[in-house]
């Protein structure tokens, strides 16, 4: 069985008072539908880029957080296209950056939670 699934635009304002509330950046940088749109989560640390998550619904019908496009190690143009396809391909996305002090951190945190 399922566990609800959090409103879109709810799930994105938390995450973005959890980076602040953290003492680091965050904000929407693209709204998607307010209730059913995917979360696209763009972590960076001093404005260079760390990972792309997504959340994703489970084969155990719970959701989590996966990692997605490009890597760290990926240059600006490869993050320009992957932001420009998804964005075409999903017009309700919710595109949220969240620059954080320690991404790794983070990213852990918020893929082992789900």
């Amino acid at each position: 069985m399922s566990e609800a699934r959090i409103a879109a635009g709810v799930e994105a304002s938390a995450l973005v008072r959890r980076a602040q509330a953290l003492g680091d950046f965050a904000t929407i940088l693209k709204k998607g539908d307010p209730e059913r749109g995917a979360l696209l989560l763009q972590v960076t640390s001093r404005g260079r880029h760390a990972a792309f998550l997504e959340r994703v619904l489970g084969v155990e019908g719970n959701y989590q957080w996966r990692a997605v496009g490009p890597t760290e190690s990926q240059g600006s143009a490869e993050i320009r296209d992957f932001l420009a396809r998804r964005t075409r391909f999903d017009a309700d996305l919710w595109l949220i950056e969240l620059d954080v002090a320690l991404p790794e951190r983070f990213i852990a945190e918020t893929t082992s939670t789900g």
